[in-house]
């Protein structure tokens, strides 16, 4: 995929759920354009703001149960869960400016 590490039904809750950071993941797939255009964004955030945030990825066709659980219905959305818990949504890829004001709050 694109360099993020990547998270899986099996191994989201040890991953993502128990963080203890706030972690941003990107439910996507393979065939996403626009999930490749946001994949570098991810990645610089992910370099950036690591001490404050872990930045992952989901493939929503290897990992169906997760993708189910949370509703997501589009690629890319990105979820960004706090103590275990979603408290951002975002559906769409943007620029990685748009997308730091809209993480601000939650650092």
């Amino acid at each position: 995929m694109s360099g993020l590490d990547e998270v899986t039904d099996a191994n989201f809750e040890a991953e993502v759920l128990r963080a203890d950071l706030p972690v941003l993941v990107q439910f996507t797939a393979d065939w996403c354009g626009p999930c490749r255009q946001l994949a570098p964004v991810l990645k610089d955030i992910a370099f950036a703001e690591g001490d404050r945030l872990k930045v992952v990825q989901l493939d929503v066709d290897r990992n169906p149960a997760t993708t189910l659980a949370h509703q997501v219905l589009s690629t890319p959305t990105l979820l960004v869960f706090r103590d275990g818990e979603p408290v951002r949504s975002m559906v769409g890829a943007r620029p990685k400016r748009k997308l730091l004001e809209e993480l601000a709050g939650l650092l």
